[in-house]
């Protein structure tokens, strides 16, 4: 299966501090395959990890290429994008 990228812009009104950080974190690890996540152009860092993530500095209106590899990849990037794209600080 080939790798499969995606970029998505970031919805959280706040950004991907650490309650959607760690959203997503806990959706990328459950995943069981490896994704990646990198702000703009900049180094990918694992998307299962909360502290990369967060080392990011993610704000709404960021983009962000999500990268996925393995059986799962069109699925997982489906889910974390739909993770990625909701304002979790309207709730």
């Amino acid at each position: 299966m080939p790798q499969l990228t995606r970029t998505i812009r970031i919805g959280s009104s706040h950004g991907l501090h650490a309650r959607p950080a760690k959203l997503f974190a806990q959706a990328a690890k459950e995943a069981g395959i490896p994704v990646t996540i990198a702000k703009d152009a900049g180094t990918p860092v694992n998307a299962a990890s909360i502290l990369g993530i967060i080392a990011l500095g993610l704000e709404q209106g960021d983009y962000v290429t999500l990268t996925a590899d393995g059986d799962a990849a069109e699925a997982t990037l489906e889910r974390l994008a739909e993770l990625l794209t909701t304002d979790h600080d309207a709730e």
